[in-house]
């Protein structure tokens, strides 16, 4: 079963949503999504996103995946897309598999960003296999006060 955590079921930023035939369809049909059949599903690449003062951060475990085949992108103005690819390793034929379980192909996430989001500075790293990208939030304006002297 595949239970995907939110913090607030009722932000309307999260596009995830919970599929209890998730993991039951993969592992009965591994590269169901993959037209090529040498390329496994590498579909749902988990992502963490959290709100600090200054930005919102998404983090992704992306073990074994180079930074050329990731891509960071704003679509639509206000659309975070991370995207990339896990190439399958290159089989010899003496070898002898007795298990495969690490995914490999395409992935893509999307992720609506709210208006505070800066997208003209968008920011990301690769380091230790995780990736990180930082989403800088706008100063909130905050109401000017202006007091009224009062007559009479």
């Amino acid at each position: 079963m595949s239970l995907v955590r939110r913090s607030n079921v009722f932000d309307p930023f999260s596009m995830d949503l919970w599929d209890p035939f998730d993991t039951m369809f993969r592992s009965i049909v591994p590269s169901a999504a993959s037209t090529n059949s040498e390329t496994a599903v590498f579909a749902s690449a988990r992502i963490d996103w959290k709100e600090t003062p200054e930005a919102h951060v998404f983090k992704a475990d992306l073990p074994g995946v180079k930074k050329e085949e990731i891509k960071v992108e704003v679509e639509d103005g206000n659309v975070l897309v991370i995207s990339g690819q896990r190439s399958r390793e290159k089989e010899d034929k003496d070898d002898k598999w007795h298990r495969v379980e690490r995914s490999s192909g395409q992935f893509v996430r999307r992720f609506r960003l709210p208006e505070n989001a800066k997208v003209d500075q968008v920011k990301a790293g690769l380091e230790n296999g995780v990736l990180t990208v930082t989403v800088p939030k706008a100063e909130e304006k905050k109401p000017e006060v202006k007091a009224i002297e009062i007559s009479g």
